[in-house]
């Protein structure tokens, strides 16, 4: 038995650019595990309860980059007849477990941030400094290699937020080594896990409100069916009114869209037809719609299909 494939122009460019965001994955994960372990072992060995969250936040960058490039391989495996949107949306539950995963990390960090203030150590400033600066360098990598990817995909986007906050850390930590050695200050070691920590929620919670906004199939964020509607009457005035419509995400740029339509005359069925092509294209175009269901609603009321030719 011979096996079909059907893809069209739009799969076949975003299979290519998943390929290309898996290899700048790929090499943003190995530099991560490198400087994961160099904070650890600094912070162990300077008493840095700081170095210490900033590698457990190095870990959970890991683990975000590393279900990141699970869920893209996943991702890739061509629709079937039971999964007829393939599995695209992988990549955002890959993204709400990120999220989770950080609000767990900010309850440890934040914890051990605590029993720091109330039982202080000393900590050796200069390692700290030249490991913060390091991890600095690093994260500045990282983002420069993900650059511009987080504006399209959401999964990349969770990621890529992973890294501003492991670099805004990374300043902290430096910064806060100046201090440490020229004041003496130790409090301003935990101190900088709890704000590191609170940084960390905050980009947590925005991952998971977003992305639970897909899960549930919202409309996308900034967009509502009642903007697409008004668009399609004032663009196409052969349209008389809209019914039933729906509108949401399979993943990152990636829109669903149905809607029952009812033309101001009767007119025959290919001219319907030929709006109604119109009309998909136009949603393709503006809204990166890339599957919509348009039925006729006849003056009756009553749903028609327009037959093919």
């Amino acid at each position: 038995m011979t096996e079909h494939r059907h893809e069209g122009a739009f799969t076949e460019h975003l299979f290519e650019y998943r390929s290309v965001e898996r290899r700048k994955l790929i090499l943003s994960l190995s530099i991560t595990l490198v400087v994961m372990v160099v904070e650890l072992v600094g912070g162990i060995l300077t008493h840095s309860i700081a170095l210490i969250s900033d590698a457990g936040h190095m870990f959970t960058h890991s683990f975000a980059i590393g279900l990141s490039l699970v869920a893209i391989a996943i991702a890739r495996q061509p629709p079937c007849h039971h999964r007829t949107f393939g599995l695209y949306r992988a990549e955002v539950l890959a993204a709400f477990v990120n999220g989770l995963v950080l609000l767990a990390i900010v309850g440890i960090i934040g914890y051990e941030a605590i029993m720091r203030i109330l039982q202080p150590r000393d900590v050796l400033s200069i390692t700290m400094f030249v490991i913060g600066f390091i991890g600095l360098g690093v994260n500045v990598a990282s983002i420069l290699i993900l650059h511009g990817s987080h504006k399209e995909d959401l999964n990349v986007k969770s990621v890529f937020y992973h890294m501003v906050a492991d670099a805004v850390s990374s300043v902290a930590i430096v910064v806060g080594a100046v201090i440490i050695h020229i004041s003496g200050w130790n409090i301003i070691d935990p101190l900088l896990s709890i704000g590191i920590s609170v940084m960390i929620f905050i980009w947590a919670w925005g991952i998971l409100r977003e992305s639970g906004k897909i899960l549930l199939e919202m409309a996308p964020t900034g967009l509502t069916s009642e903007t697409i509607i008004e668009d399609i009457k004032k663009t196409f005035p052969e349209v008389k009114e809209l019914y039933n419509t729906h509108v949401w995400t399979i993943t990152s740029n990636m829109l669903v869209f149905t809607t029952h339509i009812l033309f101001h005359d009767t007119g025959s069925a290919s001219r319907h037809r030929e709006s109604i092509t119109r009309i998909a294209q136009y949603l393709v175009r503006e809204y990166q719609v890339i599957e919509s269901t348009i039925e006729i609603v006849a003056q009756s009321g009553a749903v028609c299909e327009v037959p093919q030719e």
